[in-house]
């Protein structure tokens, strides 16, 4: 997977087959690996904040989970594959990990969501090693995050995935990836609700044409409305200023 760059944060466009081949390189190395989501709302984010950017920069993989990326790409020249949302590629990574005896341990979310979410994708891929599940409400800082780290210390997962919004996730992983055992880190943003089943996918034509922003937007429009509405012009405008050279990135 070749790394490109969009308003000078890196990403790493590539397949699910691609990425998977990564996730098992990274278990058996010797160093940790960070896996990294690439939507509007994360390059916008890192575009605005430098240490946001340097851990783009740091990471491995980050995935494309947005139609607005892959456009972006395009105009900028760039022949990418399609986007790799979380909320599709759950089963397919499930079934891969299951497949290659690679562990997980679920962190985010509101209480019950992860454990739901871990029992859906064990009925799909039933020999995948989901060693446990924790919410992401707790505090970030102090005894009770120093206990969440020995409980995920004390099971080893080949892989923690994090889901607590941006730049949480980020910013959680990034202050505290070193003191935990485990090989890769993987930011998944709100697929545990996905994969709980508590979440609407949009129809698939939608999906297909990249609308599902769209379609999220008017399940919760009071919610969405500045990320979908101003905050994808904003990046627009920022891609086609990188094009014609009026933005410096």
């Amino acid at each position: 997977m070749n790394a490109i760059k969009l308003l000078g944060i890196k990403i790493t466009p590539g397949t699910m087959e691609e990425h998977h081949g990564k996730i098992s390189r990274l278990i058996a190395g010797e160093r940790q690996g960070i896996i990294l989501c690439a939507n509007i709302h994360g390059l916008n984010l890192a575009h605005k904040y430098s240490w946001l950017a340097n851990f783009y920069d740091q990471a491995d993989v980050i995935y494309i989970d947005g139609a607005g990326v892959v456009l972006g790409a395009k105009l900028l020249g760039h022949n990418i594959p399609k986007r790799t949302t979380m909320a599709d590629w759950g089963w397919p990574a499930a079934a891969y990990l299951a497949e290659h005896g690679h562990s997980l341990f679920l962190l985010g979310s509101l209480p019950g969501v992860t454990a739901l979410a871990a029992e859906r994708l064990k009925a799909h891929a039933p020999r995948l090693k989901i060693l446990g599940t924790h919410h992401g409400f707790f505090n970030k800082e102090g005894a009770e995050n120093s206990a969440v780290i020995g409980e995920i210390n004390r099971l080893q997962p080949d892989i923690l995935m994090v889901g607590m919004g941006m730049p949480l996730e980020q910013r959680w992983i990034l202050e505290n990836y070193q003191k935990i055992q485990a090989k890769v880190f993987w930011e998944v943003g709100a697929a545990f609700e996905y994969w709980a089943g508590l979440v609407r996918r949009c129809p698939r034509w939608m999906g297909e044409w990249g609308l599902e922003w769209l379609f999220r937007l008017l399940l919760e429009p009071r919610r969405m409305a500045k990320r979908y509405l101003w905050w994808n012009t904003v990046f627009i405008f920022n891609i086609l200023g990188e094009r014609w050279g009026l933005l410096k990135v």
